[in-house]
C-alpha cells in the first residue's frame, strides 16, 4: 500500500471469511419487496384505444402522473402502459428511502443551482409533505414512516463534512452520541435529520398507487411495451395501438422513446442484501430505536434500514456500469459484490455475527450527469418526460409527475420556472468514451475514500465543469 493510500474501516476490521460465507449461504437471488407484496394483475392492451392522457411506465413516476392527472380532472380518460408488471423495476426494488431532496443532496444542489437552492429545499420539503398527506388521505398501505435519517461518518475526515451540513433540523452528534443511538463501532460522528426523510415499503407503495389509480378510474395495461411513439399521439405496442391527446414518458432507466434523450442517462447497477428477521436479543444489541434510514458519508457509500419485521436491508457501495449501457438480468447476480456487502455489514454490526441473509438482488439506476432528475417536453408540447433520478427518486418522482403535468397543460408554475427544471444535463459520450469516463470516475472516487477524501485531478476537473459527484 502506498504511503498516501490508507485503508478504510471496512478493510481494517474485516470479519472472517467464514462469517461471510455462512451469512450468504441461504440467500437467493430474489427481490424481497416484490415477494412480500404480490400485486394485482392487469390486462394486456389489445386492439385500438383512445384516451386523453397516455402514461408510459408503471413505476412511481408514471403512477403518480396518472393519479394526479385523474384527481385534477376526473372526466379525463387516463391510460397507463407498462412493459412488464407494475413496479417491477426500480420502483419495486429500491431501498425505500423517501427523501425530501430534489437535487440528490444539499451539496449537489448548492453547487449547481446556488441562486434557487433555498427554493428547491422548500419545494422538496413540500413535496414530501404532500406524499405523506396523500398516503394518509387515501389509506395507502405502504409502511410509510416519517422518522428522519441518520448520516454517519465512518472515517475521521468525514466528520467535518457532517459538521458543515448541520443546521436547525440536522443535529451533529459526536462519536459517543451517535453510537448510543445505533451501536456500531464504525461511527465517528453522525448527523440526525428529523424532518426531511421517510421510509416506505417500495413494492407496497407501487401496488397501492396502482390500486388508487384504478379506484380513480385510470386504466392500466401490463405486458404492453411501447415500441414507437409517432407524433406523440400514437403509441404502438405488440398487441395494440393507443391514440392519445398527450403523453407522459416515465420510462426511468430504459431507452427513451425520444432520440434526444438516448444519451442523457446510463444504467448503473446497485446491489442489495436483506437479512433474516432479527431476534429480540439481536435487535437489542444494535439499538436503533428511532428506526431512521442510515447512510454513510463516503463517496462509495452504504445505505441501510430496518423493515417492519426487523430485517436489515444493506446496500450500496459498488455501482457497476457495463459497456454499452446494456440492461440485462444476468448483471443482477454479482457474487463478488454480495460478498463485499456482507463483509461490510459485519464490520458495521459485528455483534450480529451468525445472522444470515435471505435475499440478494440488484437493479439499474437511471444515472444522468447532474445526478438528479431532468424534465422537458417534445412534439409541440404533446409529450413530456422526467428521468435521471440517479438513485434518489422515491419522493422526487411525485415532483416529476407534477412537472410533466404542468408542461403538458402549458402551465407556467413555480416548478416550471425553476432553472433546475428548464435546463438539461450534459449527455454522456458514446462508447468507448462513456465506459472509460464512468469507470475512471468510480476508480477516482474509491481513491478519494482511501486518501482522506482528497480528490484527484480528474475529479477536480469534473467539479470545475459542473460534473462532480458528491454523495
Amino acid at each position: 500500500m502506498s504511503p498516501s493510500r490508507t485503508s478504510t474501516v471496512f478493510e481494517r476490521a474485516r470479519p472472517a471469511d467464514a462469517v461471510v460465507r455462512h451469512a450468504l449461504a441461504p440467500s437467493r437471488q430474489a427481490v424481497f419487496w416484490t415477494e412480500d407484496a404480490p400485486g394485482d394483475r392487469y390486462p394486456q392492451l389489445r386492439g385500438d384505444l383512445g384516451c386523453d392522457l397516455a402514461v408510459v411506465g408503471a413505476g412511481y413516476t408514471g403512477l403518480w402522473t396518472a393519479l394526479l392527472a385523474k384527481r385534477e380532472d376526473p372526466s379525463a380518460r387516463v391510460v397507463v402502459l407498462e412493459g412488464r408488471r407494475v413496479g417491477w423495476a426500480a420502483s419495486g426494488r429500491n431501498g425505500g428511502f423517501c427523501e425530501a431532496s430534489l437535487t440528490h443532496g444539499d451539496e449537489n444542489g448548492r453547487s449547481r443551482w446556488p441562486g434557487e437552492f433555498d427554493e428547491l429545499q422548500r419545494l422538496g420539503m413540500r413535496n414530501l409533505d404532500e406524499i405523506e398527506r396523500t398516503v394518509a388521505e387515501l389509506g395507502l398501505d405502504a409502511e410509510f414512516e416519517r422518522n428522519g435519517a441518520l448520516d454517519v461518518a465512518t472515517e475521521p475526515h468525514q466528520v467535518e463534512w457532517l459538521r458543515e451540513a448541520a443546521g436547525p433540523e440536522a443535529t451533529l452528534l459526536d462519536r459517543d452520541a451517535v453510537r448510543s443511538l445505533v451501536h456500531s463501532p464504525t461511527y465517528e460522528a453522525g448527523l440526525l435529520r428529523t424532518r426531511d426523510s421517510a421510509l416506505v415499503h417500495p413494492a407496497k407503495l407501487a401496488r397501492a398507487l396502482a390500486r388508487a389509480c384504478v379506484d380513480a378510474g385510470v386504466e392500466i395495461f401490463e405486458h404492453s411495451p411501447v415500441e414507437s411513439i409517432g407524433d406523440g399521439t400514437v403509441l404502438e405496442t405488440p398487441t395494440g395501438t393507443l391514440r392519445s391527446r398527450r403523453t407522459a414518458l416515465a420510462t426511468n432507466v430504459f431507452p427513451s422513446l425520444l432520440r434526444r434523450n438516448r444519451l442523457a442517462t446510463v444504467p448503473v447497477y446497485d446491489y442489495v442484501l436483506m437479512s433474516e428477521p432479527l431476534s429480540a436479543a439481536q435487535r437489542a444489541s444494535i439499538g436503533w430505536e428511532g428506526r431512521q434510514g442510515i447512510g454513510d458519508s463516503a463517496n462509495q457509500f452504504h445505505y441501510y434500514r430496518l423493515t417492519a419485521d426487523d430485517r436489515i436491508l444493506f446496500g450500496g457501495y459498488d455501482a457497476i456500469y457495463h459497456y454499452g449501457g446494456r440492461i440485462r438480468e444476468s448483471y443482477e447476480e454479482r457474487p463478488e459484490t454480495f460478498r463485499k456487502l456482507a463483509s461490510h455489514f459485519f464490520t458495521t454490526f459485528p455483534q450480529l455475527e451468525g445472522l444470515t441473509f435471505t435475499h440478494r438482488w440488484a437493479g439499474a439506476i437511471d444515472t444522468c450527469s447532474r445526478f438528479c432528475a431532468f424534465f422537458g417536453s417534445a412534439r409541440e408540447g404533446k409529450v413530456a418526460y422526467a428521468a435521471g433520478y440517479t438513485g434518489l427518486g422515491v419522493a422526487a418522482t411525485h415532483f416529476g409527475a407534477q412537472v410533466m403535468l404542468d408542461l403538458l397543460a402549458g402551465r407556467t408554475t413555480e416548478r416550471t420556472e425553476l432553472e433546475m427544471v428548464r435546463t438539461r444535463p450534459l449527455p454522456f459520450p458514446p462508447e468507448p468514451a462513456a465506459a472509460v469516463g464512468i469507470n475512471l470516475t468510480r476508480w477516482s472516487l474509491d481513491q478519494a475514500d482511501h486518501r482522506g477524501g482528497r480528490r484527484n485531478a480528474f475529479l477536480r476537473t469534473l467539479d470545475a465543469v459542473g460534473l462532480g459527484f458528491d454523495s
